[in-house]
């Protein structure tokens, strides 16, 4: 039996999901702590992003700061919480999580606000908008696709990065490849890392149905077909003047 047949077995063992500390728990805290990283990036990013991109100011500043938080590794950032006052476990992960959580977040909503035609502005204004509305009823819809990009980007980062959690004492699926690595047994290590790849898929996708759900204008699956009728093409007559 070959390392991914123990993983195949591993993963089919009722128990291994529903025992304590199963998959089960260590999923549910996987997803708890990318939840919590990704909800401080958001509070922390998503203002500053908009704020700049209405302002049309600040653009070298984003790019270098997002520049500074990609060059920065989160295990490097683990190491240094860990003879800090914050030290291991889960709230060390978050911290760390929601740093390399806000580039792509503080970015698009940047790009997605700077964006907006100025004229587009001027006329929701004129039509006696104050600027809530502005922002709520004109500027937000015309720069969600990106906004929710950058969102997206980042929980699927989040989500694949979590796994670090089992180096500094924390939670989730990390754990499982931690212990098949440290006990060398490669199929329980193969198991984890086959569900973080699961997770981080499944939250691509349910992100992707998200983002096409809230994004406004004319919603239409990209492999429906356009009927004949939506085109405005007419059918060619025959030599008898019947239509094809």
């Amino acid at each position: 039996m070959n390392d991914f047949e123990r993983a195949f077995r591993y993963l089919n063992d009722p128990l291994n999901w529903t025992r304590r500390n199963g998959i089960l728990d260590l999923l549910e805290e996987h997803v708890a702590v990318s939840a919590a990283a990704v909800a401080v990036a958001l509070v922390v990013a998503l203002p500053v992003g908009v704020a700049l991109g209405r302002a049309r100011r600040g653009g070298g500043a984003v790019v270098v700061l997002s520049n500074v938080s990609r060059a920065v590794p989160t295990l490097a950032l683990l190491t240094v919480f860990a003879v800090s006052p914050i030290g291991f476990g889960n709230r060390a992960t978050t911290i760390a999580l929601a740093v390399f959580a806000v580039p792509p977040i503080l970015t698009n909503a940047f790009v997605g606000f700077r964006g907006v035609d100025a004229d587009v502005r001027e006329a929701a204004r004129a039509m006696g908008m104050s600027r809530g509305q502005v922002l709520r009823r004109v500027e937000l819809p015309l720069a969600a696709p990106l906004v929710l990009t950058g969102i997206r980007t980042a929980t699927v980062q989040v989500v694949a990065t979590a796994t670090l959690a089992a180096l500094v004492g924390g939670g989730g699926l990390g754990r499982l490849i931690n212990l098949g690595f440290g006990q060398r047994d490669y199929g329980v290590m193969i198991a984890g890392a086959l569900l973080v790849a699961a997770l981080a898929l499944l939250t691509e996708l349910l992100l992707v149905v998200v983002s096409w759900a809230l994004t406004p204008g004319r919603r239409r699956l990209p492999a429906r077909r356009v009927p004949r009728a939506e085109t405005g093409a007419r059918p060619e007559p025959t030599a008898s003047g019947m239509p094809l």
